[in-house]
């Protein structure tokens, strides 16, 4: 039987739970400039806070406390955009074989 939630549905009530608790990403923007937040994985110190279009990230914890003036760190992996993509594809697939209800 075929699901009746959205992946749309699923971020919302992901973005409903306090930061720390989250494990998908999320958008937050600051000063014009807009990021994606990647939770934290267990080993990991710090969230990390994605540039949506620019190939660059900066720590959580920076981009909290100075918005716009943190060091975003120039990289050629991932934008937030990507990841932002990355993770509604992943939501999508667990939706499609019955992995949320």
């Amino acid at each position: 039987m075929p699901s009746d939630i959205t992946v749309d549905q699923v971020f919302r009530e992901n973005l409903a739970l306090p930061e720390a608790e989250r494990t998908l990403p999320w958008e937050e923007s600051r000063d014009g400039i807009t990021v994606v937040v990647e939770p934290k994985p267990h080993y990991a110190e710090d969230m990390t806070a994605w540039h949506l279009s620019r190939h660059a990230f900066c720590h959580y914890r920076d981009w909290k406390a100075d918005g716009a003036k943190a060091r975003f760190f120039d990289q050629a992996h991932k934008t937030g955009d990507e990841v932002m993509m990355t993770a509604r594809v992943m939501v999508i697939r667990e939706i499609e074989a019955g992995e949320w209800s």
